[in-house]
């Protein structure tokens, strides 16, 4: 006996250590944000067009930790070094003008890499007008805009000087320098992917936290096209038309447009059943909030086919037909599980942890194996039984040994 427990605690060591050396591997594993993602960040310095000069550099910090799908990738905190390219001060007629460029970022524990990233806006019209050249130059224009300029794209990157501010036009005639002050928010657009050192996995979701599986942005392409935001092909690709979509979406919905299929939008959207490596429900967490919906409906239409079948009308009175306590015990929890699966989508809508959606779902499991034990006593019609399979048959994609 006690050479079995040795064996078994080695076992189980061994075991551990295998875990942790897995968990370990996945933790350096690397990750990539693609291009077009967009970083907020926070201005260090205040950034004038009175006083810049070209190649002056200056810091901004990521205001909050970036994580890709089930890890983090770039911590609150790191930094990204603003370059400035181009400024032009502002004269009696003509507004002041900055260009900057983003060239690298410094994670908080110091770990550089080098990006390409230009200026870009969560402003709806700011951003749109942006997007009206396929690849034009951005900057920031004196006298304009809530945050001491307005951000604007004219030209090409390889349009002169004179050219793209001859197409900026009537964006010029404030006569005014730029003047974005310090812990300003600035939108900054990955003109390259990055490759980033996963840092552990995340608990939980945060508002960053960024999408980027096949299966996630193919969900994502699915319900934009539903709802008319999204024309292309649907094929688990983040094309410029997909995140085109997700921004355009974003802004309808009161969320920051970024573009970045990122936790509030994937929420919004319904796709909370969808984690970030491309496995669904089925796989054990939690259903999507439309998935709950439907199983809301079927529920309630499951615990009125039993109300009925027991000739209870809407009153809470009694007909004549002849039932006993199982059949009122089952129409009780059929009940309670109709209420249940209620909540139950009221709680995949609205929150925001995998923890919590995932104990929602052992709640509601809970409730539907009262149904199992009240169902398998009663004189349940037929048409009570086939309501009650089908529901059970969703519940086994969120636990596989439930059935």
């Amino acid at each position: 006996m006690q050479l079995s427990r040795r064996t078994l605690s080695y076992a189980a060591i061994g075991a551990t250590m295998s875990v942790f050396a897995l968990s370990s591997a996945r933790a350096q594993s690397r990750l990539t944000l693609p291009a077009g993602s967009v970083i907020l960040v926070r201005t260090q310095t205040q950034l004038e067009s009175s006083t810049a000069r070209v190649g002056q550099t200056f810091e901004t910090v990521v205001a909050d930790s970036i994580g890709l799908d089930n890890y983090t990738v770039i911590p609150r905190g790191s930094r990204i070094r603003g370059s400035i390219t181009y400024v032009q001060p502002a004269t009696r007629s003509q507004s002041g003008v900055i260009e900057v460029s983003f060239d690298r970022l410094t994670l908080s524990d110091g770990t550089v890499y080098p990006i390409r990233g230009r200026l870009t806006s969560t402003d709806a019209e700011e951003r749109r007008q942006i997007e009206q050249s396929s690849d034009p130059r951005v900057v920031l224009v004196g006298g304009r805009g809530g945050i001491g300029a307005a951000i604007a794209g004219a030209g090409s990157q390889g349009s002169s000087s004179n050219n793209f501010l001859s197409a900026l036009g009537a964006l010029l005639s404030e006569g005014r320098n730029v003047s974005v002050s310090a812990g300003t928010t600035l939108a900054v657009q990955l003109e390259q992917a990055v490759s980033l050192r996963a840092r552990g996995t995340r608990r939980g979701n945060s508002d960053a936290t960024v999408f980027t599986s096949a299966d996630m942005i193919r969900a994502a392409q699915q319900e934009l096209a539903r709802q008319s935001y999204y024309r292309g092909t649907v094929d688990g690709q983040l094309t410029y038309a997909t995140q085109r979509a997700i921004f355009e979406y974003q802004v309808d919905k009161g969320l920051t447009g970024t573009g970045n299929l990122d936790w509030r939008t994937v929420r919004s959207l319904g796709l909370t059943g969808i984690v970030g490596n491309g496995s669904t429900g089925s796989s054990g967490m939690y259903l999507t909030a439309d998935q709950a919906a439907t199983l809301r409906r079927d529920a309630q239409t499951a615990a009125a086919r039993q109300r009925q079948d027991l000739s209870v009308s809407s009153t809470g009175r009694f007909g004549s037909t002849v039932y006993g306590d199982a059949d009122l015990d089952l129409w009780f929890a059929l009940s309670a599980f109709a209420d249940n699966a209620s909540l139950y989508e009221q709680v995949i809508r609205s929150s925001n942890t995998n923890e919590t959606m995932t104990a929602a779902t052992r709640a509601l499991l809970n409730a539907a194996r009262r149904v199992d034990t009240s169902m398998s006593s009663s004189r349940a019609s037929n048409s009570v039984r086939n309501y009650w399979s089908a529901i059970r048959s969703r519940l086994t994609s969120l636990d596989s040994t439930y059935y």
